[in-house]
């Protein structure tokens, strides 16, 4: 039995140092491309870093939620009895404002009107933020040329008189559609909020000469909104302001 285990133990030894002689061979074998591989990650890892960091800077005021998505194509659009009903629910007996909204929906078939509501109060507060902050930056992708110049103009001459704006927003208490119509393929939807805002503006020598910084302020703004149907941004801008009667 002696003989027999030891000629067992001799095979297996020499099956083991065989195998471990072409793992040795295999592991542990350069190639040559270690560092290229690694170059190769490096530039992965970065671009992704780059391409998260383009994202956080895109400020997006979504209609539907994302920005420059091309519309729907028609098939994929919800049926227009659905929308109907959500434009009753919006329009409610105001049987003008319904009919805007239909057409268009009509004229757009990706058109959600309770999305844009949605969207048209994000951009109330974007819009109202930035102008008593100064911000030209972010009004400009908001607002048409010809609003965008007044809003510049006003805080020109906040900034020349040495002027500033604290405020705060605290809500929007109601935001409703009172017009909505379709011209020349620019659709055009008229929205009335109801705001609560603390603002108090300060002189050179912080001074408060208009406002208040601890009371709440009910504003009521009448706002329209246009977009071009025919466009892929889903976008709209602010055309228009005016004070309530």
């Amino acid at each position: 039995m002696d003989g027999t285990f030891n000629v067992t133990t001799l095979v297996f030894l020499v099956i083991a140092v065989v195998i471990f002689l072409k793992l040795r061979s295999v592991l542990g074998r350069r190639t040559g491309d270690e560092e290229g591989r690694f170059e190769r990650y490096k530039a992965q890892q970065e671009a992704r870093r780059e391409a998260a960091a383009s994202q956080d800077k895109i400020i997006t005021l979504p209609r539907r939620e994302r920005e420059e998505t091309p519309a729907k194509p028609a098939q994929e659009a919800r049926p227009i009895a659905a929308v109907e009903e959500r434009v009753k629910s919006i329009a409610g007996t105001n049987e003008d404002v319904a009919k805007g909204l239909m057409d268009i929906a009509r004229a757009d078939t990706s058109f959600e009107p309770d999305g844009f509501l949605k969207g048209a109060k994000v951009a109330y507060e974007i819009i109202v933020t930035s102008f008593a902050e100064g911000n030209r930056r972010a009004l400009k992708d908001l607002l048409s040329r010809d609003v965008f110049e007044g809003f510049s103009a006003a805080i020109g001459e906040r900034e020349n008189r040495g002027e500033t704006v604290e405020q705060t927003f605290v809500g929007i208490k109601a935001a409703d559609i009172v017009d909505a119509d379709v011209k020349g393929g620019t659709a055009n939807v008229t929205v009335k909020f109801l705001s609560e805002l603390i603002t108090a503006t300060r002189d050179r020598g912080g001074e408060v000469i208009f406002g208040d910084p601890k009371k709440i302020k009910e504003v009521t703004d009448i706002w329209t909104f246009s977009r071009d149907v025919s466009s892929r941004n889903p976008n709209w801008r602010l055309i228009a302001t005016q004070a309530a009667n």
